[in-house]
């Protein structure tokens, strides 16, 4: 697939979980998501996940688009993105992914009690685990692009910006979408954030023109 836009208009539908923790951004970045579907005329169905997200939990967002959609959850093994704000989270989630679909993952640790309180330990091999279920796995470092962009709470719009490069969407509609969404005085950061996290796939998987 080249960096320029992605042809798939001829699936039915495309799915793509999104997971993370708690306090991530993960709510606002399904939103926009969701929002950048139905600007470009698909329909779409979204369900959320918050779990312990106060805490610091788990969250999930499934996002699924296409010419109908009728159930906002996605099957387990039918994701053709899985898109992960924590690498653990990655790990958690992957059975959700179909068998050579692709992982989009910040290079980001956030222990969970469990490991914090000594009851268990964090994978050092968790992206080879990943790569068992698929080859496409794109390991993100959102936390250093998003402190370039000028703010490190636009990790979020990093990994949009990334994932757009997937998804058969002009990029002019989420420059939109962003604009209309994150409060009014970040929106130069937040456009920002999403052209450098859209330029990281150009910069290693793909030649630009």
């Amino acid at each position: 697939m080249l960096c320029s836009q992605s042809t798939r208009d001829d699936l039915e539908t495309t799915d793509v979980l999104i997971a993370g923790v708690g306090g991530q951004g993960i709510l606002l970045a399904s939103e926009i998501l969701a929002r950048v579907c139905l600007r470009a005329g698909y329909d779409v169905k979204k369900s959320e996940v918050h779990g312990m997200a106060q805490r610091g939990g788990s969250v999930t967002s499934h996002v699924r688009f296409g010419k109908k959609i009728y159930s906002p959850l996605i099957e387990k093994g039918r994701a053709e993105i899985l898109l992960a704000f924590e690498k653990l989270e990655a790990l958690r989630w992957i059975y959700f992914l179909r068998s050579g679909g692709t992982v989009i993952v910040n290079d980001h640790r956030i222990d969970p009690i469990t490991v914090s309180s000594g009851s268990a330990t964090y994978p050092d091999d968790i992206i080879e685990r990943l790569r068992e279920r698929t080859a496409d796995v794109n390991l993100v470092d959102g936390i250093g692009i998003a402190i370039r962009a000028g703010d490190l709470r636009t990790v979020n719009v990093v990994l949009l910006g990334f994932l757009s490069e997937f998804l058969p969407i002009n990029a002019d509609l989420w420059r939109g979408v962003i604009g209309e969404t994150v409060p009014q005085k970040t929106v130069d950061m937040n456009l920002g954030a999403f052209e450098k996290g859209r330029e990281l796939v150009c910069l290693t998987k793909r030649s630009c023109p």
